[in-house]
């Protein structure tokens, strides 16, 4: 991977400078991998594939140009973070969830099998209606998932990973709910 250009580190001020050995970690150490951040990544992944199955459904059953707009944004999000969690998972010798994790999943505003049964028979108003509704507290769980990461993990990936799951999720769940208010009851 390396070009074999030596790598020069700095001593202290006034220190001489010292050849960083090959494989050596230079700038400051990696924290340690904690429980949180392994939560994180394993709960996040199916949370993440629940919405994916949400947003797939979108097309096929809604004429609405804003929640199909939204269906996209969420998968151009969620599908590279289920490959950046799974990944970081493998590199831990961990497991990666099965890919139907999800439907034993709940909590962190887990949609239930009967709410998706409910969300694939809509279609037009009440199907916009209804994503919107789930989605919301879908998004709500993942916020809540990464502000546990923010405060208990230390993985530097995972939690720039909850930072953007928080930020980006948050931002969604305003626009999602201004959306929702204007549709006809």
């Amino acid at each position: 991977m390396g070009t074999g250009a030596p790598v020069i580190v700095p001593g202290s001020p006034g220190a001489a400078a010292r050849t960083a050995t090959p494989g050596e970690r230079v700038g400051r150490p990696a924290a340690a991998t904690v429980a949180s951040d392994v939560r994180f990544a394993e709960g996040m992944i199916p949370h993440h594939r629940q919405a994916l199955e949400m947003t797939s459904l979108v097309e096929a059953r809604t004429t609405t140009e804003t929640i199909r707009a939204f269906a996209r944004q969420i998968a151009a999000a969620q599908t590279p973070e289920i490959k950046a969690m799974s990944a970081w998972l493998t590199e831990l010798g961990r497991p990666i969830p099965a890919e139907h994790a999800h439907e034993q999943a709940t909590g962190y505003g887990m949609a239930t099998q009967e709410e998706l049964n409910a969300l694939r028979a809509a279609r037009g108003g009440a199907f916009d209606r209804l994503f919107l509704q789930l989605m919301i507290r879908h998004h709500e769980g993942a916020v809540k998932m990464a502000g546990e990461e923010l405060a208990g993990g230390r993985d530097q990936r995972m939690r720039m990973m909850a930072k953007d799951v928080y930020s980006g999720q948050s931002i969604e769940i305003a626009r999602m709910r201004q959306v929702l208010e204007k549709l006809p009851a």
